[in-house]
């Protein structure tokens, strides 16, 4: 390890230090590990091994204090419905019609932005960017800004149309008690390709060793996502924390890095339209969306399995427009706004009423696949080695 990237590790467990003695607090420990290069999933990791995800109790009264009902009240109605709504989402994951058709029927004026990835969006948030009144983050950055005290909790009240969520998008890991997201997609990491390009269906996640195709593969930029890969290829959950495990999928992510074009994402879906990469890691829904543009585009979930996720609307701390907020949450849950949105986006809708009026339907798994898939979970006191081996094969 180079010295300056040893300087990094230093600071990086300094920092972890500072958060569990008590010396920083959770806001400090985010923006700075941020600005340390820090994953967010493994920022998640600390977080949670630290106190949990849930923000930190209100301070107790002064001892002498009057008492108080033990009774709380309810939260107060929140008011008349304001004119304006500001929403931060995904690139290119909402029907092109959802924000015109709920401006024309509520009158609310909708300012919608993009992001690209939940550490832009966090950092956003933590620079101030108070102004926004729905976001939609991954799940482990739910628990990441749930952590720091960035969210306001939802009121079930506005929320009309919560039950046509799915049993299986309902009290999750990152937000146990629906108390501060609605599931917004839901989608599976695996093979995209190109079906005039390669030879067989790329059915393996062995294909990424294959040299025939050295310079056409890619796989995603994402530590979770590549390590988990190799560590399914070897039949480990893409959660372990086994030190034997983790270097067998290091030493076989260097093996496919040597064949790979690069590390991308999202926008490995023009590169797969033009025929510059033929096979991909990614996301099923992004693969649908390239389809659009060259039908010889096809995605597989490989034969030992890959990640499944959810992402969900949430409303950040200090929100304006708390009633529109929840007026947009209860008109995105209807079922053919829902089936809309999803048939665009090509993911699938966690709305199961949704579900049944899309017109390619996107099934939830079945019980064979969910054999295959898993849900990214907490590290733990993992989190560092993770990030120690993504580093080296990010520079192998």
């Amino acid at each position: 390890m180079s010295d300056s990237k040893k300087i990094v590790a230093l600071a990086q467990l300094d920092l972890a230090e500072g958060l569990a003695d008590g010396r920083i607090d959770r806001r400090s420990f985010v923006r700075n590990a941020l600005a340390l290069g820090l994953a967010l999933p493994s920022i998640a990791a600390v977080l949670q091994a630290c106190g949990g995800s849930e923000p930190e109790a209100p301070a107790k009264p002064p001892e002498g204090a009057a008492a108080v009902d033990a009774q709380p009240a309810g939260p107060p109605d929140l008011g008349e419905m304001e004119k304006e709504l500001k929403i931060c989402n995904w690139s290119d994951y909402i029907a092109e019609d959802t924000i015109a058709n709920f401006e024309k029927e509520t009158g609310i004026k909708v300012t919608y932005d993009t992001f690209e990835s939940n550490e832009e969006l966090i950092g956003k948030l933590q620079a101030g960017a108070t102004g926004y009144d729905l976001v939609c983050p991954s799940g482990y950055a739910v628990q990441v800004l749930l952590a720091i005290g960035l969210l306001e909790p939802l009121r079930p009240k506005y929320l009309t149309n919560l039950g046509n969520v799915a049993p299986q998008f309902r009290k999750t890991a990152f937000d146990p008690t629906d108390a501060h997201s609605v599931p917004w997609q839901w989608g599976m990491t695996g093979i995209a390709f190109r079906k005039d390009k390669v030879k067989a269906v790329p059915d393996s996640w062995a294909v990424f060793h294959d040299p025939q195709y050295k310079g056409k593969l890619t796989m995603m930029d994402d530590m979770r996502d590549v390590i988990g890969a190799w560590l399914k290829f070897r039949g480990k959950s893409v959660n372990s924390v086994v030190p034997e495990e983790l270097a067998a999928a290091k030493a076989d992510a260097l093996v496919a890095k040597a064949l790979l074009q690069s590390y991308v994402s999202a926008p490995v879906k023009g590169q797969l339209v033009a025929g510059d990469v033929w096979i991909a890691q990614l996301w099923n829904g992004d693969t649908l969306q390239a389809k659009v543009e060259n039908d010889q585009i096809d995605w597989i979930l490989p034969k030992e399995g890959g990640v499944i996720w959810c992402d969900s609307m949430v409303m950040p701390k200090g929100a304006p427009n708390k009633r529109a907020a929840h007026a947009f949450l209860d008109y995105i849950l209807r079922p053919e706004v829902g089936a809309a949105i999803s048939d665009f986006t090509g993911y699938g809708s966690p709305n199961a009423a949704a579900t049944a009026k899309m017109k390619v339907p996107v099934a939830y798994p079945s019980d064979e696949q969910m054999k295959l898939l898993e849900f990214q979970s907490d590290l733990a006191g993992a989190s560092a080695a993770w990030d120690q081996i993504w580093t080296e094969i990010k520079a192998g």
